[in-house]
């Protein structure tokens, strides 16, 4: 049978039907330590002349690739990583996960301009009030499941783009003009040059990558595991699944916030058509077309997301149609994403759309629910 376990040679069981991509996992798992930091060295080095002019003429031909690598790039990375702890890991479908990017980027904006706070201890507030955001949001609606969760966190981000448009304290429908830009550190200024924010957007990612893998590891990433795969399972056996799903919401939203921050002090300039709900179903496109909860294929969701319009400006309307098509095709012919982990592609296989029981569960190939609608 296809993806039956077979005995190899070294006695770890295979599976037959064998695919590159678990050929590399399986080659990752057993890695050693030197091979794996490696890797991650030669991906860090790859990172820092990505902004290369011979790069960028490939890339973005008809922008500067520098400031696309910022936004939307760097961005949507960002943003996704932190959308993927609530979706992929804790199974949560949130589609105002917008709202806690435009709290992130207010908090520096209104603070900036009104009392001329330094940048760096505003962008810990900005992530905390995001964090304390999203337990306000989660409190009172994680005990629903499925469409109702969904279409709550969508009005949480309407909510939250309403009120900036209706308080003159922050601007109102007109915004704030000149937010300052953040301080020099280590000699770097960030001013008229995309290049350090590139970085700080770079090290922001990375930072954000290393705090995710190592939760996912954790007690805390087998919980919300359990969550996702069967949350009343998963509370019969003793997990605190509502403490565990406000974790989820209060660590995506710093995440956000985190982005908010950066994306403010770059722009100089925000208003609340900015953060518009179109960007939450952007973002969560990009996770489920990487390969909701396998944070690699996250990342490269997020830069095809990001860039395959910038590259294509050239053909001007005709782009986004372009754009379009080719993420109804994946989704018709890679429906797992473009990277799953196993785990996801087996959810995917048993009916749950891969993402857990969100409620909005589509029939796996070998369901006991696609052979009846066969018959």
């Amino acid at each position: 049978m296809k993806g039956e376990e077979v005995a190899t040679s070294n006695g770890k069981p295979a599976r037959s039907g064998f695919h590159p991509i678990d050929g590399m996992r399986d080659w990752w798992a057993d890695a050693p330590h030197w091979q794996r930091y490696g890797v991650y060295l030669a991906l860090i080095v790859f990172a820092l002349i990505l902004p290369a002019p011979w790069v960028g003429s490939f890339m973005s031909p008809d922008s500067d690739w520098t400031t696309v690598l910022i936004f939307p790039v760097g961005t949507y990375i960002l943003l996704a990583v932190g959308l993927n702890i609530v979706v992929g890991h804790a199974g949560l479908l949130d589609l105002g996960f917008v709202a806690f990017f435009a709290i992130g980027a207010y908090t520096w904006a209104s603070i900036g301009t009104s009392y001329g706070w330094s940048y760096w201890p505003t962008v810990v507030l900005g992530i905390f009030l995001a964090s304390i955001s999203g337990v306000i949001l989660g409190a009172p609606t994680l005990r629903l499941r499925g469409d109702y969760l969904a279409i709550v966190t969508l009005g949480f981000g309407e909510i939250v783009r309403i009120t900036a448009n209706n308080t003159d304290a922050i601007g109102g429908a007109r915004g704030i003009t000149n937010v300052p830009h953040p301080e020099p550190i280590f000699g770097v200024e960030f001013f008229l040059d995309p290049a350090p924010y590139y970085y700080l957007m770079l090290f922001a990612i990375v930072l954000v990558i290393t705090f995710s893998v190592r939760l996912n590891k954790s007690r805390v990433g087998r919980a919300w595991a359990a969550i996702r795969e069967d949350e009343d399972a998963a509370e019969l056996m003793g997990v605190p699944t509502f403490k565990f799903k406000l974790l989820a919401f209060a660590i995506g939203a710093m995440i956000g916030g985190f982005a908010g921050t950066i994306y403010a002090s770059k722009a100089v300039f925000i208003e609340p058509n900015n953060f518009p709900f179109i960007l939450s179903a952007t973002i969560l496109a990009a996770v489920v077309l990487g390969g909701s909860g396998n944070l690699p294929g996250v990342i490269i969701g997020a830069f095809v997301i990001a860039w395959l319009p910038e590259r294509f400006r050239f053909l001007s309307e005709y782009r986004i149609l372009i754009f379009g098509f080719v993420l109804v095709l994946m989704m018709a012919l890679r429906p797992e994403g473009l990277l799953p982990s196993r785990q996801r592609k087996a959810e995917l296989r048993e009916g749950t759309g891969g993402m857990g029981t969100m409620g909005a569960e589509v029939a796996g190939p070998d369901s006991e629910a696609s052979a009846e609608v066969a018959k």
